[in-house]
């Protein structure tokens, strides 16, 4: 394009193939670029409509002073509408951003007051892993079948469970020394999952029939129990159980460890100045306690039989009901065995309460009744003791 003056001369720009290469979309040399010279042309220069109202609306500063055109002028008027016309769309954009952030604060808005999307959708995916847990378990028919010691649960052919031998080696690695356990043949076993697996491959046999758990811990040499020690043992023992209730009274403040009544017996024991405290006494002495004291070592006895008499509980003590008090005590009192087996006085290899409490001294009068149990005629001995 060119410009030119009127009548009166001024600055013109002659136009160019290259600069219509510019603004047509063409390259443009910039060493062929045109220099501003003056031209003279017969028609005045005619400024658009649209510029001179946008020349209206410029600030007074924009304005060239109103004196005989010149490119200078024009220049600063085209820069001032340059300026303009670029800062129109940021100032237009601004109201729109502004809504998008005022439509974006009204859409967190509508999310009640801590509500957690994520936490909803966890909690809804949650139930439904419950929901399929569920199912797994009600179509496990072994989930509440249970099976004794040395067994586990498989199901036929006909998805009915029973129970197998467990395989021995299947059983997990023992931690320690402390899980071993001994056998009455004196043969050590890694735990007492390896033990009853293999007393139930040996089920039916002779060897089974006699098989039990001696002991916890690995296979050591017992001394025999002599009868001077024989005596001795229910003293220690009569006073140990002692102890043990008060101890568990001692602990028992949030533990239910000792039901109401039961705290209530103890309690006179332990409020007891007399009592013997825990620790290793001359036999004499504990002797003498027993008799001064005797009313505080009844309900001791009598508890602990019922803390044994559990499968079932009718009154009469088995050696599996043993177990858990003997296998303990045999390493470290070598006249366990010993005294359990004089306590069974009929020889039917039940222990009953009568006898038990016979056993640490206790009186015929004082021997039934403070375990309040229901006492049943002990069942036939079965094949595996």
């Amino acid at each position: 394009m060119a410009l030119a003056v009127g009548e009166g001369g001024g600055w013109g720009k002659e136009e160019t193939e290259e600069e219509e290469g510019l603004w047509g979309g063409g390259e443009r040399d910039p060493a062929q670029s045109s220099e501003w010279f003056p031209v003279a042309v017969s028609k005045p220069l005619h400024i658009p409509a649209d510029l001179q109202t946008a020349r209206s609306a410029l600030p007074a500063a924009c304005l060239p002073p109103r004196v005989p055109s010149t490119m200078r002028a024009w220049i600063f008027f085209l820069l001032c509408l340059a300026g303009r016309a670029l800062a129109a769309p940021q100032q237009e954009a601004l109201p729109d951003e502004t809504e998008v952030v005022e439509e974006t604060v009204a859409e967190v808005a509508e999310v009640p007051v801590g509500a957690n999307p994520v936490q909803v959708e966890v909690g809804e995916f949650d139930e439904g892993g419950e929901d399929a847990e569920e199912e797994v378990v009600a179509e496990n028919p072994c989930q509440n079948h249970h099976c004794k010691h040395g067994k586990v649960c498989e199901l036929d052919e006909n998805n009915t469970p029973m129970c197998v031998c467990q395989d021995p080696t299947s059983c997990p690695a023992p931690i320690g020394e402390f899980e071993k356990v001994c056998s009455n043949d004196n043969k050590t076993f890694d735990s007492s999952c390896h033990f009853f697996a293999t007393k139930c491959t040996l089920e039916g046999t002779k060897k089974g029939h006699k098989l039990h758990l001696d002991y916890i811990g690995p296979c050591k040499y017992i001394p025999p129990c002599l009868d001077s020690e024989l005596t001795e043992f229910p003293l220690r023992m009569r006073d140990w159980l002692k102890n043990v209730l008060v101890t568990l009274y001692e602990r028992d403040e949030d533990n239910n460890l000792l039901t109401e009544k039961q705290k209530l017996r103890v309690k006179k024991i332990h409020e007891n100045e007399k009592r013997l405290e825990a620790g290793d006494h001359p036999v004499e002495l504990l002797a003498r306690d027993f008799e001064k004291n005797y009313n505080m070592y009844i309900f001791p006895v009598h508890w602990q039989f019922g803390q044994l008499d559990q499968h079932p509980s009718d009154g009469y003590l088995s050696h599996t009901e043993l177990a858990p008090l003997r296998a303990p005590l045999i390493p470290m009192e070598h006249c366990t065995t010993r005294f359990f087996e004089t306590c069974d006085l009929d020889r039917d290899k039940y222990i009953a309460l009568d006898e038990w409490a016979g056993c640490f001294g206790i009186k015929e009068g004082h021997r039934q009744g403070s375990c309040d149990l229901n006492l049943h005629p002990p069942p036939a001995v079965p094949d595996s003791l």
